[in-house]
């Protein structure tokens, strides 16, 4: 009895709180579900002295011409490439260093901590003149190399930042139980701890790839190929010197939003295997 009348006198609370979330998902999904309806538009239906929410005709005709009258799928092949090998990058450099700075005493260590934090806290805009001057100095300028050796400077620190965190929590017993059966360290770090550390190793690999895929300043800056352009930059051929091919557009933004989507369903399990353990931890 003493638990329902609990029960009763939260329903207001548990009503606002459901409330709430219900209106913070509407917000958050209702710009992904106009960027839907407008790219299955007709361009006569998208701008109207009353916005229909849905479509009066389906078409797909907005896909069809988005892909065959730019290069948009060369573009997200150039973004799928870069964003993989900077995770892939972010995920192994970061695993290393931060492994290093969790287990290991050495002089520098403190400093190094908040020396990659505070190259995390720097705006991409404010070493974008010194990386082009470095790119151009090295001939990587109009290449993907420069993409690749740029997005992990602001990727990396947070990584590393995460995945000591992972490392911090795991129990020194199970490194020094391995020792004593025979693995060495580098043996321990792979048989033993990277296999616990998948969910912060998928939250890396999530924030790296977001990044990356995401990024505009940096393509834009250092490329000037249309055929090496990534997505990001890519969209901007949709954008006339007079007009906005809006239907278009939203179509190759609904494109664009595929990937993120894939890669966070493949890594969740992983996740909410991590958010499992904080809980139990806490």
């Amino acid at each position: 009895m003493a638990k329902v009348r609990l029960i009763k006198r939260n329903v207001p609370a548990l009503l606002l709180i459901y409330l709430a979330a219900a209106i913070v998902f509407l917000v958050s999904v209702f710009p992904f579900f106009w960027m839907l309806s407008t790219s299955l538009k007709l361009p006569e239906d998208t701008f109207t002295s009353i916005p229909k929410l849905i479509p009066p005709q389906f078409t797909l005709e907005n896909y069809r011409r988005a892909f065959n009258d730019t290069l948009l799928s060369r573009y997200f092949l150039n973004s799928i490439y870069v964003a993989s090998v900077v995770t892939l990058a972010c995920i192994i450099l970061s695993a290393f260093a931060a492994y290093g700075f969790s287990r290991f005493r050495f002089p520098g260590r403190k400093f190094g901590l908040m020396f990659i934090l505070c190259i995390q806290m720097l705006p991409s805009v404010v070493v974008i003149i010194p990386l082009f001057i470095v790119m151009r100095n090295f001939g990587l300028l109009n290449n993907h190399a420069s993409l690749l050796v740029s997005y992990p400077t602001f990727t990396l620190p947070l990584c590393v930042w995460m995945l000591k965190g992972f490392f911090d929590g795991i129990p020194r017993e199970l490194e020094e139980v391995a020792l004593i059966d025979g693995c060495s360290i580098a043996s321990a770090f792979f048989r033993v701890i990277l296999p616990i550390t998948l969910p912060g190793i998928a939250a890396s690999g999530i924030y790296a790839f977001i990044g990356a895929w995401n990024e505009f300043l940096f393509a834009m800056t250092f490329l000037n190929s249309n055929q090496l352009y990534t997505m990001p930059v890519g969209l901007n051929a949709f954008f006339g010197q007079f007009t906005v091919e809006w239907n278009q557009l939203m179509a190759a933004s609904v494109f664009f939003t595929i990937p993120s989507l894939v890669f966070f369903m493949l890594v969740r399990k992983y996740l909410a295997q991590g958010m499992v353990a904080g809980a139990i931890k806490g």
